[in-house]
């Protein structure tokens, strides 16, 4: 009996336990974003959510009847409101667990974007794997609403676009969620985000015809980074020191230079690797910054006659003016921020904190705006080429006049 009892007793636990799908949201009850906008209308928040239309991004081929996805937009006074005010528009919820670019607009990022940001760290089903971007020099809904070439969901293209750029040109990078509230939150650093443009008209861009063309009049475009104190938008580095500021941090896995031949032309280089190292130092009180960062390339393309590769003391050479050119582009990062904005944008004041933590919280208060601008930051390179390429000697050098 005390068997039976036992067993029963069991089986009713079980049964608590296999909840089945009590919360279960059938596919065709969704609207799943991938793309999201946020700008700042007057005193309320304007959000934009780009939408997939699952059976026209599904076919092979689009029907070329509807655009394969949506575009959603409203007002409220606050990011969670306005979202939800979609649902005046859209007959579906939004479902924002495969979002993939989030573009916060210019206006709002000049205003502060800190509380705009509070929604998608706090609700569940935004997960942390999107990029976050800024709008530059229109809205992020305008952003949204151009249609894009080679993938037919912008917000993918936009994605894939930003990745591709990170990993092969070193001016833009990618920034998590997860990231960009680390640096919001740090004593020592500053964030960064990189720029999205429109590159032509904009009406043309949300035009299908945008895409039917092999030179599309319209396109989007990472241009530069952003350079925030705290959660507002201060100013813009170009593309020269933002790659100076990649090349700071460690961020570039390749990209590619050129250094001026003596006669004249160009010797072109393809970074393979790189590795850099931020140490913060202490002496009587006073902060020091030591950068050092070893490069390794490839040669990829000669323009100039009467090189030898062949010869030891042209591979140095080049090596040389590599090192040079590249400690200028860092240098040109490091004094923009500086003296222009007064912002410690890469993580100087952690590498001071890890150095002397005591120091450090008598500098921490005045870092950006006292100490900071007058930080004295040494910078080295060793460049080293690896190889040359499938010939040595360009066939430049055989040509005849």
């Amino acid at each position: 009996m005390k068997r039976k009892t036992a067993f029963l007793f069991l089986m009713l636990t079980l049964v608590l336990l296999l909840t089945g799908c009590w919360n279960r949201r059938e596919l065709n009850e969704l609207a799943i974003a991938v793309g999201m906008g946020i700008d700042k209308h007057g005193d309320q928040f304007r959000v934009s959510v780009q939408v997939v239309d699952p059976g026209e991004a599904a076919a092979k081929k689009g029907s070329g009847v509807r655009a394969p996805a949506t575009l959603y937009t409203e007002e409220a006074d606050t990011v969670f409101e306005a979202i939800r005010k979609i649902t005046t528009l859209s007959p579906r919820k939004m479902y924002f667990s495969h979002l993939r670019i989030c573009v916060i607009g210019e206006s709002i990022a000049r205003e502060g974007m800190a509380k705009a940001l509070d929604l998608l760290s706090r609700d569940h089903q935004f997960r942390t794997d999107f990029y976050i971007v800024v709008s530059k020099g229109t809205s992020a809904e305008n952003t949204l609403k151009i249609m894009t070439p080679l993938d037919p969901i912008p917000a993918n293209d936009l994605f894939s676009a930003l990745e591709t750029s990170e990993k092969n040109w070193s001016p833009s990078m990618t920034v998590t969620l997860d990231e960009l509230i680390a640096a919001l939150t740090s004593e020592g650093m500053q964030p960064i985000l990189t720029g999205l443009r429109i590159v032509g008209n904009t009406e043309m861009g949300e035009s299908n015809d945008n895409v039917q063309k092999i030179d599309p009049p319209v396109r989007l475009q990472y241009s530069g980074l952003a350079v925030f104190r705290k959660d507002k938008l201060i100013g813009w580095l170009n593309e020269t020191e933002s790659r100076g500021y990649n090349f700071i941090l460690g961020k570039v896995q390749s990209s590619v230079g050129f250094v001026a031949c003596p006669e004249g032309g160009k010797v072109v280089t393809e970074i393979i690797r790189t590795q850099t190292a931020i140490k913060g130092s202490v002496n009587r009180g006073e902060p020091r910054i030591n950068v050092k960062m070893q490069v390794e390339a490839n040669v990829g393309e000669v323009e100039c006659q009467g090189l030898d590769l062949t010869k030891v003391s042209t591979i140095y050479e080049i090596e040389k003016k590599e090192e040079e050119k590249i400690e200028e582009i860092m240098k040109s990062a490091v004094r923009k921020a500086q003296k222009l904005y007064k912002a410690d944008i890469f993580g100087f004041g952690e590498a001071i904190h890890r150095a002397d933590p005591k120091t450090w919280n008598s500098l921490k208060k005045n870092w950006d705006r006292e100490h900071f601008v007058e930080l004295p930051v040494d910078i080295k390179v060793d460049f080293k080429l690896r190889r040359v390429g499938t010939i040595g000697s360009s066939f430049l050098n055989d040509m005849k006049e």
